[in-house]
C-alpha cells in the first residue's frame, strides 16, 4: 500500500475514504458539529479503537476514536490509523484519506507506521480469494501542515515496519518453505543492508561441540545451522557488542516426545524468537544505529524419524555440561544451551536476551498478551520493562528462585532438560541461565505473544506479531547507542 502526506485543501481522488480521528470526548464538535446527529444516535465516545461510519450526500466518513487528548501520543497515533484501515480495507474505497487528532510531522509519520503495520497481510499464498475478501484500499492520505517533518521522520520508521514486515513473513511461511537453510539463505540477504552474516553448518558445530543443538535436529532430513549476524555501527568496530540469541525450531513436531495432532500445524511458528532476532538486526542496519551488535540463531527442525534423540539419551554441550534428555518436546532450551554459550565465548557481549517460543507453561502463567521476562540482571531487567511499556510489547518479569534448582538436577548427569510441571516456565529459565558465564542475562518467553489468533492490537492483524523487534529495538535506542 503505497503512503502519502498531503495538505488539508488537497483534492480528493475518486473513491477516497475519508477518516477523522477523534478525541474522546469531542466527537459532537468534529466538522463543526456536522456529526452531531449520527454521534447522539451511536454509541461512539471517541475512546481509543471505537469506529463510527456517517453516510451523507457527500459521501462517507469514518469517525475514528483517539482516547483522551492527553494521552494521545505516538502509540495512539500508530493504533488509531491501523484502526481506521481496518474499517475501511473492505470498503470498496481504493484510497483511504485519514486526518490525525494531531497535525505535527511526528504524529503524522507515527499515523503512517500504523497504517503500514495494520495493512500487513501475508497472502502469497492465495490463489482463488474472492474480491469481497481482498483489501480495496491501495493507498494512504496523512493529512497535515508537516508534510516535510514527516518526511524526515520517515526512513527510521520505515526501516523498523520493514524489520517487523520481516520477521513476520518468516513467522508465517510454512515449514515445508521455511526450513533451517532457507531460513538461513533469507537472513543471508540482510547483507545487502550492511550485516555481516555467517553461516555454520553441522560439521562446524560438530567441530565446537555443540551436542545439545545438534542432538535436536538429528531426528530430521533438513540440515541444522546456526547464523551469525553482526552490525558495527558504532565508531570503535572493536566495541563489545549487545548481544541477542532467538530459538529458530522451524517446525516442532516435539519429537519422540510427539505432540498431539490437534493444532500441531502451528507449531510453524516455534521459531519466532529467531525471527525476532533477524528482525532486530535488520532494523539496526536499516537506521544505522550507532551500535555494535550480534544476532545468533540456532536453526533446526524437531523430527521423529529412526534416528531422532529418545527420551533417557545424554548430549553433551558445548559448555562440556552434560544434560539428560527427559523429555524431546523440551527441545528450545537445548538450542539456547548451545548458542548462547557460542554467543558469549566468541563475543564477550555487553548483555545477552535470548528470545524463545519455549513454553506453554507462560500461557498459562501470563495469558496470551504478556511474554514472560526472567534475568539474572536488575538493570537490564528494568530497561527492558521500561522499553516494554513505551512499544506496548507486554513483559512481566518472573522469579528465579534457586530452590526450584533441584527440579531439573539429574541422576546420572549434570542437569536434566525439564523439571516437570510445577513452574515449568521458570526451571526452563534455571536450565538456560546454567549456560550463562556470569555476564548481565535476560530470557524472553515469547510463546504467549509470538502468534495472535485472534488479535485485539490494530497494528497486529491476526497470525505473526514480530514481537520483540520494535522492543529490542527501542532497548538499543534507549540505552545502548553511541550519542552525537
Amino acid at each position: 500500500m503505497q503512503i502519502e502526506f498531503v495538505s488539508p485543501d488537497a483534492a480528493l481522488a475518486p473513491r477516497t475514504l475519508l477518516a477523522i480521528v477523534v478525541p474522546e470526548g469531542e466527537a459532537a464538535g468534529v466538522n463543526g458539529g456536522a456529526f452531531a446527529g449520527a454521534v447522539a444516535q451511536s454509541r461512539f465516545t471517541g475512546a481509543r479503537g471505537q469506529v463510527l461510519e456517517v453516510s451523507s450526500l457527500s459521501g462517507r466518513t469514518l469517525l475514528v476514536g483517539g482516547g483522551k487528548a492527553s494521552e494521545f501520543d505516538d502509540l495512539a497515533a500508530e493504533q488509531t490509523a491501523a484502526a481506521a484501515y481496518s474499517a475501511a480495507k473492505l470498503s470498496g474505497a481504493e484510497v483511504l484519506r485519514l486526518s490525525p487528532a494531531v497535525d505535527t510531522g511526528a504524529f503524522a509519520a507515527r499515523a503512517a507506521l500504523g497504517l503500514r503495520l495494520g495493512a500487513y497481510r501475508f497472502d502469497k499464498y492465495r490463489t482463488r480469494e474472492g474480491a469481497d475478501k481482498k483489501p480495496s484500499i491501495v493507498r494512504a492520505e496523512v493529512v497535515t501542515d508537516h508534510a516535510a517533518a514527516a518526511a524526515e521522520a520517515m526512513p527510521d520508521l520505515a526501516a523498523l515496519a520493514n524489520a517487523v514486515v520481516f520477521a513476520r513473513d518468516l513467522v508465517s511461511e510454512p515449514a515445508n518453505i521455511l526450513y533451517p537453510a532457507e531460513f538461513a539463505r533469507r537472513v543471508k540477504a540482510l547483507e545487502a543492508l550492511g550485516l555481516s552474516v555467517e553461516i555454520l553448518g553441522e560439521e562446524e558445530m560438530r567441530q565446537l561441540g555443540m551436542g545439545s543443538l545438534l542432538g535436536v535436529g538429528q531426528g530430521s532430513v533438513r540440515e541444522s545451522q546456526m547464523v551469525v549476524l553482526r552490525w558495527n555501527g558504532a565508531a570503535d568496530p572493536a566495541a563489545q557488542p549487545v548481544a541477542f540469541v532467538g530459538k529458530g525450531v522451524c517446525f516442532d513436531t516435539g519429537g519422540i516426545s510427539i505432540k498431539p495432532a490437534d493444532g500441531m500445524e502451528d507449531m510453524k511458528w516455534d521459531m519466532g524468537g529467531a525471527a525476532a532476532v533477524a528482525g532486530v538486526m535488520h532494523v539496526l542496519a536499516g537506521r544505522k544505529a550507532k551500535v555494535n551488535a550480534v544476532g545468533i540463531l540456532g536453526l533446526v527442525e524437531n523430527m521423529p524419524d529412526g534416528n531422532a534423540q529418545r527420551p533417557g539419551d545424554v548430549v553433551t554441550s558445548m559448555s562440556g555440561q552434560t544434560i539428560e534428555v527427559i523429555n524431546t518436546d523440551a527441545e528450545g532450551r537445548l538450542v539456547l544451551a548451545d548458542a548462547i554459550w557460542y554467543c558469549q565465548d566468541r563475543f564477550k557481549p555487553r548483555f545477552i536476551v535470548d528470545l524463545a517460543t519455549l513454553t506453554g507453561a507462560v500461557i498459562i502463567s501470563l495469558g496470551n498478551d504478556y511474554a514472560g521476562l526472567f534475568s539474572n540482571n536488575d538493570e537490564l531487567s528494568e530497561k527492558l520493562l521500561s522499553a516494554s511499556k513505551a512499544e506496548e510489547e507486554p513483559l512481566w518479569r518472573l522469579p528465579l528462585p534457586k530452590a526450584y534448582e533441584k527440579q531439573i538436577d539429574s541422576a546420572i548427569a549434570d542437569m536434566k532438560n525439564t523439571g516437570g510441571r510445577p513452574g515449568g516456565s521458570i526451571t526452563a529459565a534455571l536450565f538456560i541461565q546454567r549456560f550463562v558465564n556470569g555476564l548481565p542475562w535476560a530470557h524472553l518467553d515469547i510463546a504467549s505473544t509470538a502468534w495472535k489468533k485472534p488479535s485485539s492490537v490494530p497494528t497486529i492483524p491476526e497470525g505473526a506479531t514480530g514481537f520483540g523487534v520494535r522492543l529490542l529495538n527501542r532497548l538499543v535506542e534507549d540505552h545502548y547507542e553511541e550519542r552525537a
